[in-house]
């Protein structure tokens, strides 16, 4: 399957897919600093210019991905990059293409709390970048710079694991490949000396995950998963690797994250452990895209930090949720859709249907101790567009009786990412017995979608067919993956 990127002209895109602030919050335009450096205020008339206004925000938005030997086909690093792609920035930037933050507020989703690391440029931003670009460019004075943003370290502070993936791959012509590595892991450098608590039963607890990409020139994204019965290992092979698309090719594995280009570590929420098997093995799931030129990764790596020790105040978890297939007896599961052939509820995208929606419902079992959701996040395929998940409270106590968690309107596979609410974990949204976690997933199953036009033409097909659950290219998934935590004073009661 192309990489979007092939399906639009260069000139499309551009602008951010790199790290926000260490808060978490969409940078401060850096018009702000302008006075400081010695000129007037953007948002007074004055014309905003390159040194003062808009290298901040490259260098904060732009260059995690867009630098030489990164995923973009271009950097820009310099000034003359910039400005030379500087007049496709306005489109791609209130479009919502770039940065590549697929989660957005709308008419129907409109979440509580903010996520952290957010990418998204505020309108006073987008409209600096207009204001230059109208402005034919200007650079402005050098020696009266703005200071550019510390980039971001992207490794994992204090990582006790880093397993790297077992052989190299080699990625040319042009087709994306998506390859899985099984991993086995040596977990005990995650017990050290007093941090008995790490290990809980046949789990270990970790506070940390990252990826770092052995070639930042094709490692695209990247899903890892737990494989708790090391099943993966016979699919992988002498070769320790198998190819896969939608998933793993597990029965019921876990994620421990995912990560994208300039994506910060996920780090659970301040007193949260995440609990992962510590028996089987890791399965890496790696998209790469082409350059071109044959290019190999042998280094890709997965880093593992243990929770420090003690008893967290919470541990949680990645759970996730959706892809049934049928409603269940008690009204849960696939709901009834649109263009069902039948009486009972059916997971079907017919052939040529546009705004397509499959829905899909799911009870909290009982328990007596009630989830934090500290994350969420979505899962589709390339047939998708649109996916929100929301929850209905049936005892609210103080929450929203119905409420949005997330919202991916601009859905695209190749910018999948979790999204962590910026609240403390004592803050965050709950979840109790008796709640029901809702699902709609909106579909594009026409030639007129270019990412399916894509996918058939590789196939050798002409016209769509109709679509179904599954993990191949031309399958679909509605799925969402929830962090989760309960509170360990309340379970050991």
């Amino acid at each position: 399957m192309p990489h979007r990127v092939g399906l639009l002209s260069l000139a499309l895109v551009v602008a951010a897919c790199g790290s926000a602030d260490s808060d978490g919050a969409p940078a401060p335009s850096s018009a702000g600093s302008a006075g400081s450096a010695g000129s007037s205020h953007p948002s007074d008339g004055a014309t905003p210019t390159w040194h003062a206004d808009i290298a901040p925000l490259v260098a904060g938005r732009c260059q995690g991905c867009h630098q030489d030997g990164g995923i973009s086909p271009f950097s820009l690093e310099t000034y003359a990059q910039a400005k030379m792609w500087s007049p496709a920035f306005d489109a791609v930037l209130r479009s919502g293409a770039m940065p590549p933050f697929l989660a957005a507020d709308t008419d129907s989703c409109k979440p509580r709390f903010g996520f952290k690391d957010d990418l998204r440029l505020s309108p006073e931003q987008i409209d600096l970048f207009k204001r230059w670009n109208d402005a034919g460019c200007p650079e402005g004075d050098p020696e009266r710079a703005a200071a550019l943003p510390e980039p971001p370290d992207l490794e994992l502070e204090g990582a006790q694991i880093n397993v790297k993936i077992p052989a190299a791959v080699t990625v040319q012509g042009p087709g994306d490949k998506f390859i899985c590595f099984s991993l086995a892991p040596d977990l005990t450098p995650l017990a050290p000396t007093g941090a008995a608590a790490t290990f809980v039963g046949d789990n270990v607890l970790i506070d940390g995950a990252q990826v770092i990409p052995g070639n930042a020139a094709i490692v695209h994204h990247v899903l890892v998963y737990t494989d708790k019965d090391g099943k993966s290992a016979a699919l992988a092979g002498d070769k320790g690797y198998y190819d896969c698309f939608g998933g793993p090719q597990l029965d019921a594995p876990g994620l421990v994250m995912a990560w994208a280009p300039g994506a910060m570590p996920v780090t659970a929420p301040a007193g949260v452990a995440i609990s992962i098997p510590s028996t089987g093995r890791l399965v890496m799931q790696v998209h790469y895209h082409p350059t071109g030129s044959a290019q190999t990764d042998d280094a890709t790596s997965v880093q593992l930090r243990a929770y420090p020790g003690g008893i967290p105040d919470y541990v949680g978890r990645l759970s996730l949720i959706g892809n049934f297939r049928s409603q269940s007896s008690d009204g849960m599961g696939l709901q009834p859709g649109p263009n069902d052939a039948t009486a009972k509820p059916e997971f079907r995208i017919p052939a040529g249907a546009v705004a397509h929606t499959e829905s899909m419902l799911f009870a909290i079992p009982k328990t007596d101790v009630p989830y934090r959701i500290w994350g969420v996040g979505s899962h589709m395929h390339y047939v998708g567009t649109d996916l929100r998940i929301g929850i209905t409270r049936q005892d609210p106590a103080g929450e929203p009786a119905e409420e949005c968690l997330l919202e991916t309107p601009r859905w695209d596979f190749n910018w999948q990412r979790a999204y962590l609410y910026d609240t403390p974990i004592d803050e965050a949204p709950t979840a109790k017995a008796g709640d029901v976690l809702n699902l709609r997933c909106s579909y594009d199953n026409s030639m007129q979608n270019p990412f399916v036009a894509a996918a058939l033409g590789e196939q050798g097909l002409s016209a769509p067919r109709d679509v179904r659950l599954g993990e191949q290219t031309l399958d679909e998934m509605c799925l969402g993956v929830f962090g989760i935590a309960q509170k360990v004073s309340d379970l050991v009661k």
